[in-house]
C-alpha cells in the first residue's frame, strides 16, 4: 500500500477490512500472516514520537509539523477509530511502539485508563495549564480542547426565551418536536453520564423517560443530520456539539435558520466534552511523548485546535475561532469529565430502560 507524507508527519491510516480483521496502511509492510505490523521500536532510529490518533482532522497536521519544527522530534502518526486503536495497542502489549493515544470524548479516555493503558505524567506545565476538571485525577490523561453540547433551535419556530435547561426539554410542550441522535452516540452517553454525576440515577432516569416521549423521528448520521432537520423545519430542536454546527458557517440555508442556546446557565452550566491524550504505559519514547503532551498545551497548539477544528481551547486566555465566539459566552459545568466514563455503564442502562433507541 502507498504511504502519504505530510511535511514531517509520517501518516498511517487504519482501515477496517472486515469486522474481524484490521490492517494499517502506511509505509509499513504487512506480513504474509496478515498480522498488524506497526513501526517496531527497533525501526525508530531518529528522535521521534509515535502517536495513535482517532482525531481524523487534516488540520491537526499543522500541530504535528510545528512540534517537529520546534523540537526536531519527528511524528509517526497512525490514525483510526478510537476503539480500533485501543484494541491494537492492547494486542501489541509490551511490544507496542505507541507513545501517545489521542482521542475524542472523556469517556473513551477513562476506559483506556481503566484498562491500564496509560502511565501517569508528572508535569508542572500540564498541571498549571489544563483545568483540573479536564484532566484525569491521577494524571493519566489531559484534555486539550473542548466542545459544548448545546440546544440548536429553529429560529422561525422557537423563541429562545422558551428555553432554559436540558431538563426542560422533557416538558410536554416539546412533544414530537425534539430530534436527537441515537442512544449509541458517545456524546449523548456522556451527557447522560454527566447528569448522573450531578443529580443521581433516579432523577436522570425520570428525565430521560419524559425526554424520550418528546422525540421526533430520528434521522441517520452524526450531529449534522439533526441540525439539518431543524434548519428545514422538520423538527424544532436538537442537541449538538458546537464544533459540528460551526461547520455550517458557509451554508446559509442551515446556519441562518437556526440559533444556538447554551442550557443550564442559571444552574451548573452547559455540558462540555473534550479531546485529550495520554502517555502509554509501554511508550518507547517517553521523554519525547511528554514533550509533545506539553506542547499541546502551548498557545500555538491551542490556537491550532481552535481555528483548525472549531473547538474551544482548554487553556484559559487562548482565543477561540470567531465563528464559535459568535455563539456567545457561556458558563460551563465543572464536573470532572472523568465521570463520563465512570458513569457510562449506568447511563447506557438507563437510556435502554427508558426507550432511548
Amino acid at each position: 500500500m502507498m504511504s502519504s507524507q505530510i511535511g514531517n508527519v509520517s501518516r498511517c491510516l487504519l482501515l477496517t477490512l472486515t469486522t474481524a480483521s484490521l490492517i494499517v496502511a502506511c509505509n509499513l509492510t504487512l506480513p504474509e500472516s496478515g498480522e498488524i505490523n506497526s513501526p517496531g521500536k527497533e525501526a525508530i532510529e531518529r528522535s521521534s514520537v509515535n502517536i495513535y490518533s482517532s482525531r481524523l482532522y487534516n488540520t491537526d497536521d499543522l500541530i504535528y509539523e510545528n512540534f517537529t519544527e520546534q523540537t526536531g522530534i519527528e511524528v509517526n502518526l497512525i490514525e483510526g477509530q478510537a476503539d480500533e486503536l485501543i484494541e491494537i495497542i492492547q494486542n501489541e502489549g509490551v511490544t507496542s511502539p505507541a507513545d501517545i493515544l489521542i482521542t475524542v470524548d472523556a469517556g473513551r479516555l477513562w476506559r483506556a485508563a481503566e484498562s491500564g493503558m496509560f502511565a501517569p505524567v508528572e508535569s508542572e506545565v500540564l498541571e498549571a495549564k489544563i483545568p483540573k476538571n479536564l484532566q484525569d485525577p491521577d494524571n493519566l490523561w489531559f484534555g486539550y480542547s473542548k466542545i459544548a453540547r448545546v440546544i440548536i433551535y429553529n429560529q422561525a419556530k422557537v423563541n429562545p426565551q422558551q428555553l432554559s435547561s436540558y431538563q426542560a426539554l422533557a416538558n410536554p410542550q416539546w412533544q414530537g418536536k425534539l430530534i436527537i441522535r441515537a442512544a449509541d452516540n458517545v456524546y449523548n452517553q456522556s451527557l447522560v453520564a454527566g447528569m448522573i454525576e450531578q443529580q443521581g440515577e433516579k432523577l436522570t432516569e425520570q428525565w430521560i423517560e419524559s425526554l424520550v416521549a418528546n422525540f421526533a423521528p430520528l434521522p441517520q448520521g452524526e450531529d449534522t443530520s439533526p441540525i439539518e432537520e431543524v434548519a428545514a423545519g422538520r423538527a424544532d430542536l436538537t442537541l449538538a456539539n458546537t464544533d459540528y454546527f460551526a461547520r455550517y458557517e458557509d451554508n446559509p440555508e442551515v446556519f441562518e435558520q437556526v440559533g444556538v442556546f447554551f442550557p443550564n446557565q442559571d444552574e451548573n452550566g452547559v455540558h462540555v466534552n473534550i479531546s485529550g491524550a495520554g502517555l502509554l504505559s509501554n511508550a518507547p519514547n517517553k521523554d519525547n511523548a511528554i514533550a509533545f503532551l506539553e506542547y499541546l498545551a502551548s498557545p500555538e497548539a491551542q490556537e491550532l485546535f481552535a481555528f483548525g477544528s472549531n473547538e474551544y481551547p482548554a487553556v484559559e486566555g487562548i482565543p477561540a475561532n470567531p465563528v464559535v465566539i459568535d455563539f456567545g459566552e457561556f458558563k460551563e459545568e465543572q464536573t470532572n469529565v472523568a465521570s463520563y466514563g465512570r458513569n457510562n455503564a449506568a447511563a447506557v442502562k438507563i437510556m435502554n430502560r427508558a426507550g432511548w433507541k
